[in-house]
């Protein structure tokens, strides 16, 4: 079993499925009216009530998800979590009330996740297709062939936000519709001409915006098997003349839409007329089976995060065959300090693992301080399948592989980041020559106070410029308040004793 959690800024909802091969089979889904996104302020601040509703709702969640395998959950937070100044304050409670850690993703993240839940809802995945998902705080837009994603792109434009801006209290009148439709034109205009040079066989709208319009014009005789020119602007009419959304007189619309649909409505009509699109079919594919699919590939072993990791390795033309020493050498030395570290799967292995593997990604930019261009690039690069928490965790541990500590002196004492840390400087100081010459014997082991290492002293006697820098490793680890030990023994460690 497992399970997907899509904190959206408009709704909450929970999707729980059983895997069988590699199909999916949904056994039980929850949904939320929560409205962050209404609850995001000037100052870019998530007001109490909001917080309030999220918290009640994901507390609700957590009791349907007790007794889940933690790998076997994944919560993703998209714009709304993205854009709060006040995000971490709230994710800390948030992680408490569902009982399980919360990613916030990027916007193209967001973007491949949809398509992987729309492509496998589809009956002929082998069209070429155009995805729309108008979500409470912004629009993704895709072009996808055969599960694979053409364009990624993620708008700053939602329901949630355009109603409360154009739309206030409910109103609708020709004033406020234009101006909507015209902004959302104008984000537009960044991405369209490209989307159309690539060109796609069919558009499809997916998540609840493009349902409730779809539903409306079918249900009303706007139109019949999705969304269509026609059928929007007979919405649009209608929603004009009621001149408010309470006052609308349609079926098979629901309380929880009826605030956010006239600026999904206008989103919607600009998407048609700047994609010049006449018809748009529905799936109910969306975020959520995008999550429970990319589970599916990491229990598979298939995860797109090593795809991605090995694609910057061809991008920034990094030395693979010293990335690999350098990495192999780290997990022999976690391993040493972090019992379980030794198996494949380990959490903390992995991102050790990545983190040696990229480390020297920023000598692609420049060799002088190239940790710092490769913490950046980790840090604000699109990495599909990283969340942004991932991105920042593997970012300091790059960071981090060199010089001064007192840069991420930040991280909690008690965190397993610092072993991870250790393990990757000593695997590169100890590799520091670049070639195959076999290492010393060493050891080492976690103290109170930090990391003891034991190495041969005949080796330390004849490599006096990594003696040197261990000794600048014992002063670095005094800067932040630990302590590094370096024994010399007559060859044999704890390791091998």
């Amino acid at each position: 079993m497992i399970a997907a959690v899509d904190l959206g800024s408009n709704s909450f909802r929970l999707e729980v499925g059983r895997i069988e091969g590699d199909q999916i089979y949904i056994h039980d889904s929850l949904k939320e009216s929560v409205r962050l996104a209404a609850g995001l302020n000037a100052a870019k601040l998530l007001d109490g009530p909001s917080q309030l509703r999220a918290l009640e709702a994901l507390r609700r969640f957590g009791e349907r998800l007790r007794g889940f395998d933690p790998q076997a959950v994944r919560a993703v937070a998209t714009n709304t979590l993205r854009a709060a100044k006040n995000a971490p304050q709230f994710l800390a409670q948030a992680e408490a009330a569902l009982g399980f850690p919360i990613e916030v993703i990027a916007g193209r993240e967001e973007a491949r996740l949809i398509y992987l839940g729309v492509a496998h809802a589809m009956a002929n995945p082998r069209t070429q297709h155009l995805i729309v998902d108008i979500g409470g705080g912004s629009t993704e837009f895709i072009i996808g062939r055969n599960f694979e994603p053409i364009e990624l792109e993620s708008l700053y434009m939602g329901c949630v936000g355009f109603s409360l801006k154009y739309f206030p209290k409910g109103r609708v009148d020709k004033q406020g519709l234009k101006q909507a439709e015209l902004a959302a034109r104008k984000e537009l205009q960044a991405i369209v001409r490209r989307y159309r040079e690539t060109g796609w066989e069919e558009a499809v709208g997916s998540s609840g915006t493009a349902k409730a319009i779809a539903d409306l014009l079918e249900q009303n005789g706007f139109g019949r098997h999705g969304i269509t020119r026609d059928g929007l602007e007979m919405l649009r009419q209608v929603m004009l003349r009621a001149g408010d959304c309470e006052r609308l007189n349609l079926q098979g619309i629901r309380a929880d839409r009826l605030p956010v649909l006239p600026g999904g409505v206008a989103i919607m009509s600009a998407v048609f007329k700047e994609f010049d699109l006449t018809h748009m079919s529905f799936s109910d594919g969306a975020l959520r089976l995008g999550v429970l699919y990319d589970l599916l590939g990491r229990y598979h072993h298939h995860d797109m995060r090593d795809a991605t990791v090995e694609q910057f390795l061809r991008r920034y033309q990094v030395h693979r065959r010293q990335a690999e020493r350098v990495a192999a050498t780290a997990l022999d030395i976690l391993a040493q300090l972090l019992p379980g570290a030794a198996q494949a799967d380990h959490g903390h292995a992995r991102f050790l693992r990545w983190a040696a593997l990229l480390h020297e990604i920023g000598i692609s930019v420049a060799h002088s301080s190239y940790h710092k261009h490769s913490a950046y690039i980790l840090a604000n690069a699109d990495m599909p399948g990283f969340s942004r928490m991932d991105q920042g965790r593997l970012s300091r541990l790059v960071l981090a592989h060199r010089g001064k500590l007192e840069r991420v002196q930040a991280i909690g004492c008690d965190s397993a980041d610092w072993a991870l840390i250790f393990s990757l400087r000593l695997a590169v100081i100890l590799h520091r020559a670049r070639d195959d010459a076999p290492l010393p014997a060493f050891g080492v082991r976690r103290t109170d106070k930090g990391f003891q290492l034991a190495v041969a002293s005949a080796w330390l006697d004849a490599s006096p410029l990594t003696a040197a820098a261990l000794e600048e490793e014992t002063r670095q680890w005094a800067s932040v308040g630990m302590e590094l030990r370096v024994k010399p023994s007559l060859g044999r460690s704890w390791a091998v004793a």
